[in-house]
């Protein structure tokens, strides 16, 4: 079912994309905006990785370092059928861990100082199931395919909103203020239906890692365990350096809101989360 969302809503992406391209110039506005989102695609695919794990100061880590850590890991990917990715560690007290790379053969999972200290090693293990399975789902690539659109659909709808007040003056005609109101009301709503779609995707992603994750390292109940102490401890000690753009990637919201913000929100309610993984 998470499967079949994320391909209707990319699905929806693309139409959104389609028919805001198509207003801003017919034909060609269309070959522009996925032009625009395969440029955009390409740099996210290649270089989106190395900048993340720079942004929040990650370290790479060998057996050495953290034996436990790296052996559970390198465990994990056996059981998964997927190769060992890079490992890193992230100097920050916040509880929290994340996968990144564009494909399995180029893969890493980072966990802060934080959750290694909390966790017992069968909720950790649990934690790195997850990230590993987001790995073996191909989120990573999906979440940049989702958040490029979504992006690229924004600047377009600048680019909407600019020429229908531009081209505002042109003409006095009914026809000439229904068609600027049309293009104005487009430009608002397309990119904030794109980005209510890109939190969908998101959302779906983390409760198929959830339940690819407990099937990875067995114990469903290990990881509905480490949410529920990441849920309340993420929360006692906030990440000071998380990004709005970033938030997807870890395994617990490192951002909070609540009301209609959780429309916007990249996870699901832990709630749900915990419930569905205790009923497998």
């Amino acid at each position: 079912m998470n499967r079949l969302k994320t391909t209707l809503f990319l699905s929806l992406l693309t139409v959104l994309m389609v028919v805001i391209g198509s207003a801003i110039g017919g034909k060609s506005g269309m070959v522009f905006a996925f032009a625009l989102a395969l440029g955009m695609n390409f740099f996210s695919y290649w270089f989106s990785d190395k900048i993340v794990l720079k942004m929040y100061g990650a370290q790479e880590i060998n057996e050495q370092d953290h034996p436990a850590f790296y052996g559970m890991v390198r465990r994990l990917a056996l059981q998964a059928g997927l190769p060992m990715p890079k490992v890193y560690v992230i100097p920050d007290n916040s509880p929290n861990a994340f996968a990144t790379g564009r494909n399995p053969e180029h893969a890493a999972v980072a966990a802060t100082e934080g959750i290694l200290r909390i966790l017992s090693p069968d909720e950790l293990e649990g934690v790195m199931a997850h990230e590993l399975a987001h790995v073996q789902n191909r989120d990573i690539l999906i979440g940049t395919i989702a958040a490029t659109f979504a992006g690229a659909i924004s600047m377009l709808g600048n680019m909407l909103q600019w020429g229908a007040m531009l081209g505002a003056g042109r003409g006095d005609d009914e026809k000439s203020s229904g068609g600027f109101i049309g293009s104005l009301v487009m430009a608002i709503i397309a990119p904030l239906a794109a980005m209510l779609i890109q939190m969908a995707v998101s959302r779906s992603r983390e409760y198929l890692a959830d339940e690819s994750g407990a099937r990875i390292c067995g114990s469903p109940l290990s990881l509905a365990n480490a949410l529920r102490k990441l849920h309340a401890a993420s929360q006692m000690i906030p990440m000071q350096e998380a990004r709005p753009a970033t938030a997807h990637m870890f395994i617990v919201n490192p951002l909070t809101g609540g009301g209609l913000l959780k429309l916007f929100s990249t996870h699901p309610p832990m709630e749900e989360r915990i419930a569905r993984l205790e009923a497998m």
